[in-house]
């Protein structure tokens, strides 16, 4: 990880979190943070890892045109992936799950970066889904929402057609990419790159069906439910009530906040962007901070132990972080 990119990511948190707890009394929300009713977390945690095996049943899904992998070999790969995101900057989980994939089933890194790829791409839609549900059902001022969700619709949108286009004639886009490498690429790193491109359109072939495409994107909006729920079993715990649809609304603006550079575990990015939708329903600000880092902890904490244990018995490192970034960046040259 490159020093500015990790120097980027600490500033953006630090200015998230600023804001985040700027106006909050600390004290009051410790109070409310002792309080609380924890027992309403094993539910949330429960629930959460349901989300976390239809995770793994879509990857599943789409890892399936290059080799089939049973759900049981699969989930570990996912979980320490998760929790790589969650103790790394830049989500560099997503290159430490292709890697320790290589390493155990031998599927190219290429390939399967770009099934989690179209992951972020499907999940991100799913948000937007969530937020275009929620807001018509909520009478908040919701401007500066509905500007982020315009922008942020328009590229993932845009990406997703980009991916239907490759997947659709692979054939000629790596004719296409052959040309253009020719033209701005110098020899000795062209085959290299070239290689990359075939792996990598080859990890898009599950896009070329239009049953697996309505799979992907039902098991994503199952999965982001699934993850509301865990909102709602963690305001359980706190002396405060919103709607389902309310869950939802947070859930999309949270998780398309965290898709920007942050230190590790998207601290601030979370946090801000949650805290201020619950002010919106007029939830109290320092209710909503106590929530919110609660809601934050049982999100991280969990996954990344378990991810923690299956390194260990992976017999993984965290050596291993920099040579799954190394591996994300080189491409070996099939014959």
């Amino acid at each position: 990880m490159k020093r500015w990119q990790l120097l980027l990511g600490i500033l953006i948190s630090a200015v998230f979190l600023w804001l985040a707890l700027d106006g909050l009394d600390l004290s009051s929300v410790w109070a409310q943070m002792r309080g609380a009713n924890y027992w309403w977390l094993l539910p949330s945690v429960g629930v959460y890892f349901v989300g976390v095996y239809v995770r793994t049943w879509r990857w599943d899904y789409m890892l399936r045109p290059l080799k089939h992998i049973p759900v049981k070999r699969l989930f570990p790969v996912v979980v320490i992936g998760y929790m790589g995101n969650n103790v790394y900057p830049f989500r560099a989980g997503e290159l430490l799950r292709s890697y320790v994939l290589m390493r155990r089933e031998d599927v190219p890194i290429s390939a399967s970066l770009a099934t989690v790829v179209v992951e972020r791409v499907f999940d991100g839609l799913v948000m937007l889904v969530f937020i275009f549900v929620a807001l018509p059902l909520t009478d908040i001022p919701s401007e500066t929402v509905q500007q982020t969700v315009t922008l942020a619709s328009i590229a993932f949108f845009a990406a997703m057609v980009v991916f239907f286009a490759l997947a659709a004639r692979p054939k000629l886009a790596y004719q296409l990419a052959e040309k253009v490498f020719t033209l701005l690429l110098p020899i000795r790193i062209r085959p290299k790159i070239l290689n990359f491109t075939a792996r990598f359109l080859d990890g898009l072939e599950s896009l070329r069906s239009f049953r697996n495409v309505i799979m992907i994107f039902f098991t994503s909006i199952i999965i982001w439910l699934l993850e509301t729920m865990k909102y709602w079993f963690v305001m359980q715990a706190f002396d405060f009530s919103v709607s389902f649809f309310a869950l939802m609304l947070m859930n999309g603006v949270v998780n398309l906040a965290t898709t920007l550079p942050s230190a590790p575990g998207y601290v601030g990015t979370f946090d801000e962007p949650g805290i201020e939708i619950l002010k919106l329903y007029g939830v109290n600000a320092n209710v909503a901070g106590a929530y919110t880092l609660v809601l934050h902890a049982a999100l991280w904490l969990p996954i990344t132990l378990l991810g923690a244990y299956y390194m260990l018995r992976e017999g993984l490192g965290w050596s291993d972080f920099r040579k799954a970034v190394s591996s994300g960046n080189e491409v070996e040259v099939q014959v």
